[in-house]
């Protein structure tokens, strides 16, 4: 269970930073450029640490899927980012490819 945990921390971390790093506007507001340096050390340690358990295939699946689902949710709600058809249709077949994974593949469990 703890890489598991350690994993949805490191995507948490990660969606954090990437959000802050649209307000860090290129690195010239220096509270969101602290928070997005601070959240992806943070993302990448405890990716590192998940990864001594998880296949590095199927975390960086998760990782990637899962991240940007909430990357573009977070876009919306804050930033007001709009998404067409298609960049909806493509984010949910992100994330049906992620749950697969974690339904059927044997990797996962190798």
């Amino acid at each position: 269970m703890r890489p598991w945990i350690l994993l949805a921390a490191a995507i948490l971390s990660e969606v954090i930073a990437t959000t802050a790093l649209k307000a860090a506007d290129g690195f010239r507001q220096p509270l969101p450029t602290a928070v997005a340096l601070l959240g992806y050390l943070i993302a990448f340690w405890c990716l590192s640490l998940a990864l001594r358990d998880i296949p590095v295939g199927i975390a960086y699946a998760i990782w990637s899927g899962v991240g940007i689902a909430l990357i573009s949710l977070a876009a919306w709600w804050l930033y007001g980012q709009r998404l067409d058809p298609g960049a909806i249709l493509g984010i949910l077949l992100i994330v049906a490819g992620v749950a697969l994974i974690g339904l059927y593949s044997r990797t996962l469990h190798a």
